[in-house]
C-alpha cells in the first residue's frame, strides 16, 4: 500500500485569490535557498525597503515558526507568523503566513520556488494564495505587489554579495 499526499491546495486556487512575484537572481539555486532557510540569513534581507525586523523566534523547517515584528519607518510595528509547511532543499518552501496570532483570518498561504536557468542564475517565483478575491484586492491595494517586489530585490542583492567570485 502506498500513501497518497493529499492534494495540493495549489492545484485548485483561482487567480482570483493570488498574487504572483518573480525574479532572476544571479546566483545559483542553492545560494538563494539558504538564503531563505538560514535564520541568520533571512533576518538581513527580508521584508519591504526601509522596514527593520524584530525576531521572537525562528525554526525554519516543516513545523517550525517564525514570529517577527516588521517596524515601518514611522515606527508602526506589524507582528507576523509564518508557519512553515514544506521545506524542500533546493526547490521549494511552503509558509503559511499571516499576523502573529492563532485566528488571524486573513492569513494566507505563500509557495516560493527556485529554479535554475541554464546560465546559472535562479527564478524564484512567489505565489501568495489569499483566503479570497476581496482579501486579494485589500493586499494588493495597500501595495503587496511592489513590497514583495522590493523584498525579492534584497534578496537578490543578498545572494548576489555571497556567491562565489569567478576565477
Amino acid at each position: 500500500m502506498t500513501d497518497t499526499p493529499a492534494p495540493s491546495p495549489w492545484a485548485d486556487a483561482t487567480l482570483s485569490r493570488e498574487v504572483v512575484i518573480a525574479r532572476v537572481v544571479d546566483a545559483a539555486p542553492q545560494l538563494v535557498f539558504d538564503a531563505w532557510t538560514d535564520p541568520a540569513q533571512i533576518v538581513l534581507w527580508f521584508g519591504p525597503a526601509g522596514v527593520e525586523l524584530t525576531t521572537h523566534q525562528i525554526d525554519i523547517r516543516p513545523g517550525g515558526l517564525w514570529r517577527f515584528d516588521m517596524v515601518a519607518p514611522d515606527g508602526t510595528v506589524f507582528p507576523n507568523r509564518m508557519r512553515f509547511l514544506r521545506v524542500e532543499a533546493p526547490h521549494l518552501i511552503e509558509i503559511e503566513h499571516g499576523s502573529d496570532r492563532d485566528d488571524d483570518p486573513d492569513r494566507f498561504r505563500m509557495l516560493v520556488t527556485f529554479d535554475a536557468q541554464a546560465n546559472g542564475k535562479t527564478v524564484i517565483t512567489l505565489r501568495q494564495m489569499h483566503p479570497s478575491p476581496e482579501r486579494r484586492a485589500v493586499v494588493i491595494g495597500f501595495g503587496a505587489v511592489e513590497y514583495g517586489a522590493q523584498t525579492l530585490g534584497k534578496l537578490a542583492a543578498h545572494a548576489e554579495e555571497r556567491r562565489p567570485a569567478i576565477a
